[in-house]
């Protein structure tokens, strides 16, 4: 049983910093990792990838101000998120996909609110 928590949500101000984590049931080498967002009325969107050989994509809007990462040892991965932006506010997931199966696995999403 795949399994996927997602943690470190809330409400930041415009210019503010947070990290979300998204820790696992299984060895995230063996998977390619996903942050999407969705904002409300709005499609989920992918923010960032990073695969199992540990290569990073980006969402163009968040580049440069977004960071993707894993620690395998822990097998939770992380997304870092500075100078974050109103339009910024959505309910984040996690997803996993298997390498060899391309099976996904969602984990339950946390909102992030950016609001003065």
């Amino acid at each position: 049983q795949v399994q996927l928590v997602e943690s470190g949500g809330g409400l930041v101000q415009p210019g503010g910093s947070l990290r979300l984590s998204c820790e696992t049931s299984v060895r995230i080498v063996l998977f390619h990792m996903y942050w999407y967002r969705q904002a409300p009325g709005e499609q989920r969107e992918l923010v960032a990838r990073i695969t199992g050989d540990g290569h990073t994509n980006y969402l163009d809007t968040v580049k440069g101000r977004f960071t993707i990462s894993r620690d395998s040892a822990k097998n939770t991965v992380y997304l870092q998120m500075d100078s974050l932006k109103p339009e910024d506010t959505a309910v984040y997931y996690c997803k996993a996909e298997g390498r060899l199966s391309q099976t996904n696995y969602w984990g339950q999403g946390t909102q992030v609110t950016v609001s003065s």
